[in-house]
């Protein structure tokens, strides 16, 4: 195997490029070489790992590391199968930094031996985003419609949508070509805002890339299925299969996915119309989960999606399929719970409608559903007023005589018209620093209620990222990094020094696959066996020297963690309404969890304080570079 990490950094500014290599057992991968990189240069780095072009099932992520524009902090982002055809390229790594004095895209061929063809181009961004599919599907397609030509092998396309011009929190999205076009199977980077970061501060609106070297370095399947052999007693194939049942079809739901499977069994823990929800008693939400997502949202998506086995992988061959699809709309569990049941959505025609309409705007589809969910909830609370937030109606925002069909297209429509107004900053919706900023603003001159609506993690000065969408307390906690699963979300009551300590250690789990450039659905066998296969193929000591490389870089990352106490008080009742949950409907009776809820019926906001200090202790004394 390659001993070094190869890279190329771009200056946009001037086209001007080099190459740079890092020996492997200093840096393992396109995260703690991006933090490396993005320390010294603030850039935007996008690379693969070392197993990219592998045989193993789930290696080919495209990962990307910068400072964050919505969170404010070093951030990672990825996107699957994206790292196959980036393999071609023959490096590990590409660094962006400068920025381009028009809005560019950027040109990556490799000819032929070590060479890469770079090009930056510019281009009539808002034109573009009118044509064809229009917005980031318009920029895609001209991309690959423009470049294709000149490339020996499929290449594959990045791009960004008008929310990267008007926001803090747009996307880099991406699709697999077949047959020349690109696909219905659309792949993102969303979580971070990079497509901000990429248009905004390099001036890059697209990337196109692909070359005609393929890796031979490890395909010699045998050699893998003796690994997973004397691990599991199992050959790769086998193992990999049952890791990923719940994203390919789970036998015992009789359904399949994150939106299948996380509906199936969520019960009463559901949270619908912006997490109002979580005041209700037991029965009101099982009322909602029963006859608004069981026996209508989720049975269509079984009818159309799961029973006619509409599915697709990333781009990458692989047995998950987790990619579910009913015709050009792709379901994933987060996008469709925050612009579905919390935008008062739990209609399948509904939820497309909307969640297309945030991804030809290039969105974070969980920031903007939950960002939607707010206003919405601000508009029919009368807190905002159509006017001022330029649209036409009020939601229907509430369960009583919901309507499941005619409510949920007029909530879908709604969510429609808000978008607009965000990309065209109509009425006070001015969102390019991000919504956090201008729930400051609104609370300080029309009502402070208005925050108290908005469920965020606050990072910093004007740093934001809505959570993922689970009522458990590891969701809000203060972490380096949140939005993505670097904490807790289990279900369970767990102390919350204990809790911050589990967030610590789920955080160095997760980073070894994204180190390593996996898709973490795999990571049931990924993350106890890819330290072995390091030393395996590297050579004794390297297991060693990437058990202290995970150690280090997320000790220095959360050395910079600039968590703020929760602002909003839905924040707080968030985290009450779980602990009481526990108590009442789960009949927990464990001593620490009363003692914490006597505290919070006492005094919410100490209460809160401390416990949100506890987490942070736990995480503070488990990540030590030392």
């Amino acid at each position: 195997m390659e001993s070094h990490l190869r890279t190329i950094t771009i200056d946009a500014s001037t086209s001007f490029y080099k190459f740079n290599k890092f020996q492997i057992g200093e840096f393992f991968g396109p995260v703690d070489l991006g933090y490396h990189l993005a320390a010294k240069n603030n850039s935007l780095n996008i690379g693969t790992g070392i197993f990219g072009g592998s045989i193993f099932p789930g290696s080919n992520r495209l990962v990307f590391t910068g400072f964050s524009p919505c969170w404010g902090g070093f951030y990672i982002s990825s996107m699957g199968g994206a790292g196959l055809v980036f393999e071609n390229l023959g490096i590990n790594l590409l660094s962006i930094t400068g920025k381009a004095g028009s809005p560019s895209i950027l040109y990556l061929n490799r000819t032929h031996g070590e060479e890469i063809e770079v090009g930056l181009i510019p281009v009539d961004i808002k034109n573009i985003w009118k044509q064809g599919r229009k917005g980031f599907y318009g920029m895609l397609d001209f991309t690959l419609e423009q470049f294709s030509s000149k490339y020996k092998s499929t290449p594959r396309v990045l791009a960004v949508g008008p929310s990267a011009l008007s926001t803090d929190f747009g996307a880099i999205g991406s699709a697999p070509v077949k047959n020349g076009k690109n696909s219905f199977v659309d792949t993102w980077a969303g979580r971070g805002g990079f497509g901000s970061k990429l248009l905004q501060e390099h001036g890059i609106c697209a990337i196109i890339y692909g070359g005609t070297e393929i890796h031979e370095d490890f395909k010699d399947r045998k050699v893998a299925d003796q690994w997973f052999e004397q691990k599991f007693n199992k050959k790769l194939a086998a193992e990999d299969i049952e890791a990923t049942t719940k994203y390919r079809y789970d036998s015992h739901f009789n359904t399949g996915g994150t939106l299948g499977v996380n509906y199936a069994t969520l019960g009463g823990k559901i949270m619908a119309f912006n997490y109002k929800s979580i005041f209700m008693d037991e029965e009101s939400r099982l009322d909602i989960n029963e006859k608004l997502i069981k026996n209508h949202y989720l049975k269509q998506f079984n009818e159309e999606t799961i029973e006619k086995k509409q599915q697709a992988n990333c781009g990458e061959p692989c047995g998950a399929v987790c990619k579910k699809m009913n015709g050009e709309f792709k379901k994933d569990y987060e996008p469709y719970q925050t612009m579905g049941p919390q935008c008062g959505i739990f209609d399948q025609r509904a939820a497309e409608k909307l969640n297309h309409h945030a991804d030809m705007y290039g969105f974070d589809a969980i920031s903007a559903g939950g960002v939607l969910s707010w206003l919405m909830e601000c508009l029919d609370e009368k807190l905002l007023t159509k006017e001022e937030l330029g649209v036409t109606e009020y939601p229907v925002f509430t369960q009583t005589n919901f309507k499941i069909v005619e409510d949920s297209m007029h909530n879908a429509n709604i969510g429609i018209e808000l978008l607009d107004a965000i990309i065209e900053k109509k009425g006070i919706l001015n969102l390019f620093k991000g919504p956090r900023k201008l729930a400051h603003e609104l609370s300080r001159t029309k009502n402070r209620s208005i925050i108290n609506k908005f469920v965020y993690n606050s990072y910093a000065r004007n740093g934001w990222m809505v959570p993922n969408q689970y009522w458990v307390a590891g969701a809000l906690s203060p972490m380096a990094i949140m939005g993505k699963y670097y904490m807790n979300y289990s279900n369970d009551y767990i102390p919350p020094r204990k809790l911050g300590q589990k967030n610590a250690d789920r955080m160095q789990k997760e980073f070894i696959l994204d180190n390593l450039g996996f898709c973490r659905f795999h990571r049931q066998w990924a993350e106890e066996m890819l330290p072995d296969i390091v030393e395996s193929i590297y050579g004794e000591g390297m297991k060693e020297k990437l058990n202290a490389n995970i150690k280090m870089i997320t000790a220095r990352i959360n050395s910079r963690n600039s968590s703020v106490f929760w602002e909003s008080e839905r924040n707080i009742e968030y985290v009450y309404t779980f602990l009481k949950r526990k108590q009442v409907v789960e009949k927990n009776a464990d001593s620490d969890l009363t003692k914490w809820i006597e505290y919070f019926e006492k005094d919410k906001q100490s209460a809160a304080l401390d416990f949100w200090y506890e987490i942070h202790k736990g995480a503070q004394e488990t990540l030590k570079d030392f």
